[in-house]
């Protein structure tokens, strides 16, 4: 017994016509009349009295109308509720804290735009901890800097990623053309919490070369910290995308792209994973964003 068995008997039986079930379903008349010989054959009943027009249900297929007609109902019922469901997501992304406010809100602007129903959850996380939440499969995607290596994980790289050095108005660290980073070093410095990307690309610089530095303070917004910066609490390295029209008139902005090279940030997804249309759409319209450069 197969559903489009079922599917055919339902609708015959409501509408009392092979040929109406037909024109309903979308099929031929054979094919409907295929699937309700073929269920009367493995029943061993017979469930419509062809004699009379339009054709009735016997007491057999009475007993299996009022059996099979909600379960088909309800079987279509479950596909359409479904399809509701695929198109109103939720699409849920894991990103760093210094993503989120900047790009990903720009991409997520013009997403809900263009599809004001879907549901977006975003997570602010730390890059080790957003690929793990990608690899758990807990979320749909991540955006994160740096490209991602790992073999399970696939990265589509979206946009640039250049740090700079942040410091306040007429610092003496703007003073020189940046060489080294030994003249980073050697100021107070201003960070994100432990273990962000940047703050750990930088200290590793560092560590490699021998120096000593010190953080005397450690916040997890770069917006918040080119406000201390600006306040003469130390200087800081930061994403270029964290700067903002006016940061200008406040802070010493120098680039810092022949000590830390710029490096791609991207999407990151599982290998394999089923990705939802809402997901799929997130994806190409944030590439296409990122394109045009907004």
């Amino acid at each position: 017994m197969e559903l489009r068995q079922l599917r055919s008997f339902a609708a015959a039986a409501r509408l009392r016509s092979i040929s109406r079930a037909a024109d309903e379903l979308d099929v031929g008349q054979p094919t409907v009349t295929t699937h309700i010989k073929k269920l009367e054959d493995e029943l061993g009943v017979t469930l419509f009295d062809r004699v009379k027009r339009p054709i009735q249900l016997t007491l057999a297929g009475s007993t299996l109308a009022e059996l099979a007609t909600p379960l088909v109902e309800g079987i279509d019922s479950l596909a359409v509720d479904a399809s509701r469901k695929e198109e109103q997501g939720p699409v849920t992304i894991a990103s760093t804290a210094d993503i989120i406010p900047h790009v990903l809100l720009e991409g997520v602007k013009v997403f809900q735009s263009t599809f004001p129903h879907v549901m977006i959850r975003i997570r602010s996380r730390r890059r080790d901890e957003v690929i793990q939440l990608v690899e758990a499969g807990e979320v749909d995607m991540g955006i994160v800097p740096g490209p991602e290596r790992n073999p399970a994980l696939e990265f589509q790289g979206v946009f640039g990623y250049e740090r700079v050095l942040i410091a306040p108005k007429g610092h003496a660290v703007a003073n020189d053309p940046l060489v080294s980073l030994d003249q980073i070093a050697e100021w107070p410095l201003v960070l994100m919490g432990p273990r962000t990307h940047t703050r750990t690309v930088l200290e590793d610089e560092f560590r490699r070369k021998g120096l000593s530095w010190e953080v005397v303070v450690e916040l997890d917004s770069m917006d918040v910290i080119k406000k201390y910066v600006a306040e003469g609490m130390g200087i800081s390295v930061g994403p270029r995308l964290s700067l903002e029209p006016g940061d200008e008139d406040n802070l010493e902005i120098l680039s810092l792209a022949v000590l830390m090279p710029m490096e791609q940030a991207g999407i990151v997804t599982l290998m394999g994973k089923s990705m939802s249309v809402p997901a799929q759409n997130f994806i190409a319209l944030f590439k296409e964003t990122m394109d045009r450069g907004i």
